[in-house]
């Protein structure tokens, strides 16, 4: 299932159907700011967890390399010696109750995104559409959790923050710069001078070029090896039969990066790109290809996977420079 219309391409430009939708995405910009001004003001009430709060999230729609960054976060704030936890929405959930995350979870229930956290990391995760609420009962269930982080959730208001982490994708950034539905963004890019730093995922190069009011690092996504969906063995190098097609099948924000990681490991393959967050089930696989997918969508797919179908695993590395700062930061909360 490919899709007939590039959402991202659409909001890298200002072409006519932009122009057309300018004046909804005023509106959209008019109803943002009187959110945040009524946050801010009292007059919506906000609450904190009572624990350091980190925002890992984006003033863009997807595709902003946050979930790998989150598992990195989570799994370097325990070799500081904290016991992190995650809150989430848990999008494309069949419920908007809070809810912590467990072994038995699915992604229907909590979310893939979420679950896949839980998963990679083993750390206590709990999503809800009220993150607040989900904090909340994550510090209740597990109290020894002393620091969270959001996954997501910058614009969630009603939840107080210690820490705005902003990511974007350094090959798109904010598309057109103009705000939805024109454009790709929640909020306006000025939003970025309330940050405490801004992290642009898939650069090789450092980030001294970017102009920002805060402080700007970079974060490289390498490929960490398949693992077997069906046995859970690793490889570094993807098995190939002879006579077998690869299916490179992914229902992310943004299919592309994920094809070109592929193609930059001499790996050959069918690309086949599903909707974000896409619920699969066995009927969207071809019965005897070799399969390659993303993290997030093997999560969605491990009760019913095939003997040859693989999963790249990737691993966020910062440049140098960001653990440090992140090392003050957080002693200073």
């Amino acid at each position: 299932m490919k899709a007939l219309f590039d959402v991202h391409a659409f909001w890298s430009r200002k072409g006519i159907f932009n122009y057309l939708l300018l004046p909804l995405s005023l509106l959209f910009a008019a109803a943002v700011s009187l959110r945040r001004t009524l946050y801010r003001t009292g007059f919506l009430n906000s609450g904190h967890p009572g624990v350091p709060l980190i925002v890992a999230g984006n003033i863009t729609v997807g595709g902003s390399g946050k979930t790998p960054f989150v598992i990195w976060l989570v799994q370097w704030l325990e070799s500081q010696g904290r016991t992190p936890g995650v809150v989430s929405r848990g999008y494309g959930r069949s419920d908007r109750a809070v809810r912590c995350v467990d072994a038995d979870s699915t992604p229907a229930e909590v979310g893939d995104e979420p679950l896949l956290i839980h998963v990679k990391t083993g750390v206590p995760v709990a999503v809800g559409a009220d993150r607040l609420a989900a904090a909340r009962q994550l510090r209740s269930q597990y109290p020894e959790v002393d620091v969270i982080v959001s996954d997501d959730g910058l614009q969630h208001y009603r939840m107080r923050r210690d820490l705005e982490l902003v990511l974007a994708d350094a090959r798109n950034l904010f598309g057109n710069g103009w705000l939805l539905p024109a454009g790709p963004l929640r909020e306006p890019v000025a939003r970025l001078k309330d940050a405490d730093a801004l992290i642009l995922s898939r650069r090789d190069e450092t980030a001294s070029s970017i102009k920002s009011s805060v402080p700007v690092f970079s974060v490289k996504h390498v490929a960490a090896g398949f693992r077997n969906l069906a046995d859970g063995s690793r490889t570094e190098f993807l098995p190939v039969s002879a006579g077998k097609e690869i299916l490179a099948v992914t229902g992310i924000a943004r299919p592309d990066n994920f094809f070109a990681l592929l193609k930059s490991m001499q790996v050959s393959h069918i690309p086949r790109a599903f909707p974000d967050h896409y619920p699969f089930t066995a009927r969207d696989f071809p019965g005897d290809a070799t399969v390659v997918m993303t993290e997030k969508d093997a999560v969605k797919c491990q009760s019913f996977a095939g003997p040859d179908w693989w999963v790249l695993e990737l691993k966020a590395i910062p440049v140098a420079g960001f653990e440090e700062w992140l090392a003050e930061e957080l002693a200073a909360l």
